[in-house]
C-alpha cells in the first residue's frame, strides 16, 4: 500500500507520485506568492527602510565630527563597560542558578526558579525606582545604617548602581537560556564520567559546563546588546551622578539642541551602536557553526546530591533570590504609602496621597490612554503579522523563507536606541513626525520578532500529516495553511501578542526618544515624575504598572498552557 504522503489523488486523474521525503504541505505554492510578496514589502518597510535611512543620514550627514568630542567618548566608554560587565555578571549568576536549580537536589527548586525569573517581568526603569526606595540616599536602610555607623551602606546612584541593576534585570535571561541548554545535554555523558571514577561535582564541572559555553555566549551577546542601549536605568541611576551613557547622551542632544544637527549626530551614534551589535551577533553565529551536535537524551539527568550542604545552600540561594525579587517590591510599596521621602513608616504616616497625586498628575490619563492604545494596536498587528510569517516560513518551501525569517528576526539584534533614531530620521519624510504613530511603527519594528519566534518554534516541530490530508481531500495550499497550520498556531500568536502588548505598555527607551506633544506614554509619565522629584508619586505609579504587568504575564502563561 502506498502512503498518502507519497501520492496525490485528484478527481478524475491517476495517482501522481511525489518526490520521496517531501511532504505535500511543504511544496512551494503558486497561490500564495502574492501573500509572500506582500509580507516581504511589509518587512522591508518596518525593518530595512528605517535602518537604511539611518545609515544613509549617518554617511551623508556631518555628525561624525561630534563623535570625537570627550563627552561622546566618555559616554561610549561607560556604555561598553556597563553593558559588558553586566553581561558577564548576568551570565555567571544565571549559569550558577541554572546549575543549582536544574542539576542538584536543592529543595523548593520550582518555587526558586519562578522567583529567580521574576525580575524579567518588571520594567527596568520601574526596577530602578524600586531599588532606589531600598538603597537611595534617603532610604530607610541607608538612614538606619548612617545612624549606626556614620556613613550610608551604599548609595545606588552612579556607575556601580547602573551595572548592578542591569545585572539584576538581565541574569534571568541567562538563566533561562542556559537552563534550556542544560536540559538538552544527555545525562549519559556525566554517567560515563562517574563510571570512569569521577565524582559528581567533578563530572558536572568537567563534562557539562564546557558544553554550556555556546549558550553562555549567546546569552551574553543578547544581554550586552540589550543593555548597551538601555535608557531607563542609566537615566534614573546614572544621571544624578553625571554618569552618562550613549542613550542618555542621545536624549540630551534631542531634547536640548546642544549640537547644530542633532539628527545627524544621533544617526552617527546609532550606526556605531548598530555595528557593535552586529559584530557581537556575527561572532555568536560563527561560534554556533562550530558547536557539536549531541544525541537525544537517553537517560534522566542525575541530580547532584548536596549532602550536608543542601540546607545551607538552599537558605543562601533563597536569601539571594528573594532579596533580589521581593525586597525591592516591598520597599516600593512602603515608599508608595508614605507622603514624602525620608518620612518614617508608622500607622499615622501611611497615606494614599501618593497614589492620588500620581493618578491625578498632568499627563497620567493621557499617558495611560496612549500606552493602552499603542500597546493594543502593536499587539494585534504583530500578532497577525507574526502568525502569517511564522506559518509561511515553517510550512512552505521557498528560497525567500530564510530571508523573510531573518529580516523579521533582525530587530532582536538591533538596540532599541537605533530603532528609535531610525524612525526619527524617516518620520518627517512620511508625515509621521510629532504623532503617536511614529511610536507605533517603532513598536512594530522592535516587537514583531517576539510573535514570529512564538509561532515558528512550535510549528516547526509539528508533523505535516494534517495538511497532507487536507491537500489529498482537494484543499488548496492556502486553504490548508489557513484551516490547519494557522489555527494550530493561533494560541502561540495570541500569547506572543499579549507579550508584545505588555512589553509595549511599559516600554521607555523608544517612547522617550520619539516623544511628541500629547503623545507621551505611561513610562514617560513615570520617568518625568521621577525627574521632577516626585519620588513617592513615581513609586506609586510604578507599583501599579508592576502589579498589572505581573498579572498580565500570568495571563500569558495561562494562555500558553
Amino acid at each position: 500500500m502506498t502512503s498518502s504522503s507519497n501520492v496525490l489523488v485528484t478527481s478524475g486523474q491517476a495517482a501522481t507520485p511525489l518526490p520521496r521525503g517531501r511532504a505535500v504541505s511543504t511544496l512551494r505554492p503558486g497561490g500564495i506568492d502574492v501573500l509572500r510578496v506582500s509580507l516581504c514589502a511589509v518587512i522591508v518597510a518596518l525593518v530595512v527602510l528605517p535602518v537604511a535611512a539611518i545609515v544613509w543620514l549617518a554617511v551623508t550627514g556631518g555628525g561624525w565630527a561630534v563623535l570625537a568630542e570627550p563627552a561622546v567618548a566618555t559616554a561610549a566608554f561607560n556604555s561598553l563597560v556597563s553593558a559588558g560587565l553586566s553581561g558577564v555578571l548576568a551570565v555567571i549568576i544565571g549559569t550558577a542558578l541554572a546549575l543549582i536549580i536544574e542539576r542538584t537536589d536543592l529543595p523548593f527548586r520550582r518555587t526558586l526558579r519562578l522567583f529567580a525569573l521574576s525580575p524579567m517581568l518588571m520594567p527596568p526603569f520601574v526596577g530602578a525606582i524600586a531599588w532606589l526606595s531600598l538603597l537611595g540616599p534617603s532610604s530607610l536602610v541607608n538612614r538606619w545604617w548612617a545612624g549606626r555607623f556614620g556613613d550610608p551602606l551604599w548609595n545606588l546612584y552612579g556607575g556601580d548602581g547602573v551595572i548592578f541593576l542591569l545585572t539584576v534585570h538581565s541574569f534571568p535571561i541567562a538563566m533561562m537560556i542556559v537552563g534550556q541548554a542544560l536540559r538538552r545535554i544527555p545525562a549519559d555523558l556525566e554517567q560515563a564520567a562517574r563510571i570512569a571514577g569521577s565524582s559528581a561535582p567533578r563530572a558536572l564541572w568537567d563534562v557539562t559546563v564546557p558544553l554550556l559555553r555556546p549558550a553562555m555566549l549567546s546569552s551574553f551577546t543578547l544581554i550586552a546588546v540589550s543593555n548597551l542601549a538601555d535608557f531607563g536605568i542609566p537615566a534614573i541611576i546614572g544621571l544624578p551622578e553625571k554618569y552618562t551613557t550613549l542613550s542618555t547622551l542621545v536624549y540630551r542632544y534631542l531634547q536640548s539642541g546642544t549640537v547644530d544637527d542633532p539628527l545627524a549626530v544621533v544617526a552617527a551614534i546609532g550606526v556605531v551602536l548598530l555595528i557593535v551589535a552586529l559584530i557581537g551577533v556575527a561572532v555568536t553565529a560563527l561560534r554556533e557553526r562550530t558547536r557539536v551536535e549531541l544525541d537525544a537524551q537517553a537517560a534522566a539527568p542525575t541530580q547532584l546530591p548536596l549532602g550536608k550542604a543542601r540546607l545551607p545552600l538552599a537558605i543562601g540561594t533563597a536569601v539571594v533570590v528573594l532579596g533580589v525579587t521581593l525586597l525591592p517590591l516591598v520597599t516600593l510599596t512602603i515608599q508608595s504609602l508614605l507622603p514624602a521621602p525620608g518620612v518614617p513608616l508608622t500607622r499615622e504616616t501611611i497615606t494614599l496621597s501618593s497614589f492620588e497625586r500620581a493618578l491625578s498628575a498632568s499627563g497620567t490619563l493621557t499617558g495611560a490612554t496612549n500606552s493602552l492604545m499603542l500597546a493594543s494596536l502593536a499587539a494585534v498587528i504583530c500578532g497577525v503579522l507574526g502568525l502569517v510569517i511564522g506559518t509561511l516560513v515553517t510550512r512552505t518551501t521557498s528560497r525567500d523563507n530564510s530571508g523573510l525569517l531573518g529580516l523579521s528576526m533582525l530587530p532582536q539584534a538591533i538596540p532599541g536606541l537605533v530603532i528609535a533614531v531610525a524612525w526619527l530620521v524617516i518620520a518627517p519624510r512620511i508625515g509621521l513626525y510629532n504623532t503617536p504613530w511614529i511610536i507605533l511603527c517603532a513598536y512594530l519594528t522592535s516587537f514583531l520578532a517576539l510573535v514570529v519566534q512564538s509561532v515558528s518554534a512550535p510549528l516547526s516541530a509539528i508533523p505535516s500529516s494534517a495538511e497532507e490530508a487536507a491537500r489529498v481531500s482537494g484543499a488548496t495550499q492556502l486553504r490548508a495553511l489557513w484551516d490547519i497550520s494557522c489555527r494550530i498556531a493561533v494560541p502561540a500568536a495570541v500569547s506572543g501578542g499579549i507579550l508584545v502588548g505588555l512589553t509595549a505598555v511599559r516600554e521607555l527607551t523608544l517612547s522617550v526618544l520619539l516623544l511628541s506633544p500629547g503623545a507621551q506614554t505611561l513610562g514617560v509619565v513615570i520617568f518625568n515624575l521621577q525627574q521632577a522629584g516626585a519620588y513617592n508619586a513615581s513609586s506609586a505609579l510604578s507599583l501599579i504598572v508592576a502589579l498589572v504587568g505581573l498579572a498580565g504575564l500570568g495571563l500569558t502563561a495561562r494562555t500558553t498552557k
